[in-house]
């Protein structure tokens, strides 16, 4: 570790999910306490960066698993949207906070952090930007999705369609990348001579655009509070509200739903989780927006560019837990993972996969019994033919395939009804004279 006051510069600009100004900057030279680089340290430089990576893989094999052609539907065309603008999310996390948050305490990656960093910031941050709001409507999509399906499943076969999907996530990242436009605007570059390495060093700053005090006030602070925490809490709250209730009453009337009514419900429970841990991981960057928008002295409560790294870090985590609780409560989403990544006669003996299955969402309760019809049938195929060989009646002209929409069970077609009856009983049974 060194203590040199270059090392311990740029401190303050290590926000931008938290407090939306990672532009304002001061002297390249300025030191800062240990102890604030220590926690930035450990919650961006360790924590942030091997959560992103994590989470990065995480969302690449939900974009694969979710893309398969038996996972097809709207609600699995937009979590595909918000893996794909998660990841964009992680990975300009780590360039703007995880790797920056090493050098000030360790002194390591002292290149990009005074050469690389400051010169691709100004690019990165609005990408940031534009990720974290098309995120975080994503996410407000999804909810509403899961509300007119299980609040009002007779618009569901307008409302949600794999089309309309298609145009929501469209809709969503134009107006992310439109309303964070003039982002490309608020910071410049400042170089500094550094004495003790001889070298130049250079500063992310403030343009005179972001310093504009109507700008400041009107769109940085005010805008920026309403557009990105109080409008989606409160439709998030307001929507999963409603979802619980449902849920809540088709539990007690669960004997009485369908198979598809029950996947739907299963379906928004589990994206109910998603919600509560946006909730929880977004919950710190709302109360430092407030308390900047406010100017509310925190000096004497908590030390506020500590608060930032937590917040960078905990939005960061909300990127990169979505498949965690995909694995944990779909169960189609389990097996198919399963299936594709860990396929073994352990988990999918004999010819039994997933890939044979097709329905709307990764959430398929009551989907054993289908699994158990199907070996069933395959048993009583296996005892019918067994039998015929044993009673002598193998000769393929007695036997022809009867077309059927359930199971293929092979019939004798020179028997009458009540023969037909007694053998399909005993292939079923499968015993054996």
């Amino acid at each position: 570790m060194t203590n040199d006051t270059v090392l311990q510069s740029l401190t303050n600009n290590n926000s931008g999910f938290g407090n939306n100004n990672i532009f304002d900057a001061f002297s390249c030279l300025e030191p800062q306490p240990e102890k604030s680089n220590f926690f930035r340290f450990i919650t961006n430089g360790i924590l942030l960066n091997i959560i992103g990576v994590f989470g990065i893989f995480g969302n690449m094999i939900s974009m694969i698993i979710l893309s398969r052609p038996q996972m097809r539907s709207s609600i699995n065309y937009l979590l595909i949207g918000l893996a794909r603008i998660d990841t964009v999310l992680i990975i300009t996390s780590m360039l703007l906070f995880g790797f920056p948050g090493i050098t000030p305490y360790s002194g390591a990656l002292f290149s990009y952090y005074y050469k690389v960093y400051p010169h691709i910031a100004v690019v990165v941050y609005p990408l940031a930007t534009v990720a974290q709001t098309a995120s975080v409507y994503l996410t407000i999509t999804v909810s509403l999705e899961r509300y007119v399906a299980v609040c009002h499943p007779l618009r569901a076969r307008s409302l949600c369609t794999y089309g309309r999907a298609r145009i929501y996530v469209i809709v969503i990242v134009v107006f992310s990348t439109l309303y964070n436009i003039p982002r490309l605007w608020e910071g410049k570059i400042q170089a500094e001579w550094s004495p003790r390495h001889n070298t130049t060093i250079y500063c992310p700053t403030p343009s005179k655009f972001r310093e504009d005090e109507y700008y400041r006030t009107v769109y940085i602070h005010w805008l920026y509070l309403i557009c990105m925490y109080l409008v989606p809490f409160l439709s998030l709250a307001i929507l999963n509200a409603a979802i619980y209730r449902q849920v809540l009453k088709a539990n007690r009337e669960r004997q009485r739903l369908s198979r598809l009514q029950q996947r739907e419900i299963g379906l928004a429970t589990m994206l109910m989780c998603v919600v509560a841990v946006f909730f929880v991981c977004n919950l710190l960057a709302m109360v430092i927006n407030i308390v900047e928008t406010f100017e509310i002295p925190t000096e004497d409560v908590f030390d506020l560019n500590m608060m930032i790294n937590l917040s960078n870090l905990l939005v960061t985590i909300n990127s990169s837990v979505n498949f965690v609780i995909y694995v944990i409560f779909g169960e189609k989403f389990q097996r198919l993972f399963l299936f594709l990544f860990c396929h073994n006669s352990l988990f999918f003996p004999g010819r039994d996969s997933p890939d044979g299955t097709h329905e709307d969402s990764f959430v398929s309760n009551g989907e054993r019994s289908f699994r158990l019809h199907r070996q069933s049938t395959s048993i009583s195929r296996n005892g019918g033919s067994r039998n015929s060989r044993m009673n002598g009646t193998t000769d393929s002209r007695k036997f022809t395939k009867t077309p059927s929409p359930g199971p293929c069970v092979y019939y004798p077609a020179t028997r009458n009804s009540k023969e037909i009856s007694a053998y399909t009983s005993h292939t079923f049974i499968g015993g054996a004279e």
